[in-house]
């Protein structure tokens, strides 16, 4: 699919695309909870729709009560005793966030379970479970650190020390293990076990997880400060019915946001000024090139800037997502805009970093690579011309806002990428008054 962004200005008001990270999350903590839980403003992304057949392979029911609003009744599920005996997959999708938070929840289950992906998820590295899993009596099969991979439990929970330096995802689907692990097993109320992480990236993230768990009755462990997460065997939650609201997304968000600034006044709705989510730092940015922006509630209203805007330095290694936001930005900077944590983004749906440095330069930016650095360098008129998503739903929606500004028509090639995590961007783009063909 190939779509054309014609130079256009924007304006007007826009509902925020549904948090994909609040969402999956929320489908693992409402799973994990055995009770029956309601969740509103649902996303319908192809992340959310795989976190959701994910819980119902392993037992869960979901009812959709209209397009934004569905019911998780998990209250059948019994670990121990599985009710599914055929051979159970579960499929990812492309969702590095769901083979990394489900698989240490299917090792819960007294049962082999076969998990795989597709895309891009085929190729990136799992080593983590083959390494840490089997700590926790867990049997791994894995292809030598890729999918497809099985899992035998049920997990049993000791003291163990991880890695956190390539994903916190990981984190979070451990910590949610623990929480029903100690659940199930009834340790004793004197026991504790913790898991100790050493150079843990994106702790936004991990709050996200502690805020989610918490929502839903999980047992939250002690934190000290990141580096240790202790559990002990605490109450269960006697709530029976539970609701969640998922908050708007500011991954998403944050490229209507940049679309803003440098093309027109838009008010996005559905934002939360006070959200866990790492990606709202895009604001730190807009007061870095002196966009103004304010929020009415959890209305965030963002004004065009005179362009060319004032260079910035950002450091994005706890929001390794905001790579290609923000490189759409740096786009329109005068001056060299330096951008920190580079080593985040060579396993994500493409290799991000060099992704970046090539289609941006299709476009007449210049992108240096040093070491854990992104050194950008914008044209005085950025170019219309032809550019490859890489089937990487962020370079397709970064060429896209890049495109408001320049100078001649950006075609995007697989440009359908995008349905990865915000199926509705060219929508809402042409509701904003861009210039769309082919769509």
């Amino acid at each position: 699919m190939i779509v054309s962004i014609h130079p256009s200005n924007i304006t007007g008001k826009i509902k925020a695309p549904t948090s994909k990270s609040a969402m999956q999350r929320a489908c693992a903590a409402a799973f994990l909870s055995q009770k029956t839980c309601t969740l509103y403003n649902i996303g319908k992304s192809n992340d959310d729709k795989a976190a959701l057949d994910i819980i119902q392979k392993l037992g869960a029911v979901v009812t959709f009560i209209n397009e934004d609003t569905i019911v998780i009744d998990s209250s059948a599920v019994i670990f121990k005793q599985p009710s599914f005996t055929e051979k159970t997959i579960i499929n990812c999708g492309e969702s590095g966030l769901s083979i990394r938070m489900f698989t240490p929840i299917a090792a819960l289950f007294n049962k082999t379970i076969h998990i795989t992906g597709e895309g891009s998820l085929l190729t990136r590295p799992l080593n983590f479970f083959d390494e840490v899993l089997p700590l926790l009596q867990v049997i791994v099969d894995s292809n030598n650190g890729k999918l497809p991979l099985q899992v035998t439990g049920p997990i049993q929970v000791k003291d163990i020390t991880i890695d956190g330096s390539l994903s916190s995802q990981f984190l979070t689907g451990l910590l949610m293990a623990y929480a029903k692990a100690i659940q199930i097993n009834n340790y004793a109320a004197n026991d504790s076990f913790c898991i100790n992480v050493i150079e843990l990236k994106s702790k936004p993230y991990i709050n996200l997880t502690l805020q989610i768990m918490q929502h839903f009755g999980l047992q939250l462990p002690i934190n000290e400060d990141y580096e240790a997460f202790i559990f002990n065997n605490s109450p269960a939650n006697n709530i029976n019915k539970i609701e969640y609201t998922v908050e708007g997304d500011w991954s998403g968000a944050a490229f209507l946001i940049v679309a803003a600034a440098i093309a027109g006044n838009v008010v996005i709705e559905g934002m939360d000024a006070k959200s866990t989510q790492a990606d709202r730092a895009i604001l730190k940015a807009l007061d870095s090139t002196g966009v103004v922006y304010n929020f009415n509630n959890n209305n965030l209203e963002i004004m065009q800037a005179p362009l060319p805007l004032p260079a910035f330095a950002f450091d994005a290694t706890d929001c390794p997502d905001l790579f290609p936001p923000l490189v759409a930005l740096a786009s329109f900077c005068k001056g060299t805009t330096v951008i920190k944590g580079v080593s985040r983004l060579a396993h994500k749906e493409s290799n991000r970093g060099l992704t970046l440095q090539k289609e941006f330069s299709k476009l007449g930016v210049q992108i240096v690579l040093e070491d854990d650095f992104m050194k950008i360098k914008a044209p005085i008129t950025l170019q219309g011309t032809t550019v490859h998503s890489h089937h990487d739903h962020r370079i397709a929606m970064a060429c896209a806002i890049a495109g408001l500004k320049a100078n001649g028509v950006v075609q995007i090639e697989c440009a359908e990428a995008i349905n990865k995590s915000y199926p509705n961007f060219y929508q809402h783009l042409q509701e904003l008054g861009t210039k769309i063909s082919n769509i």
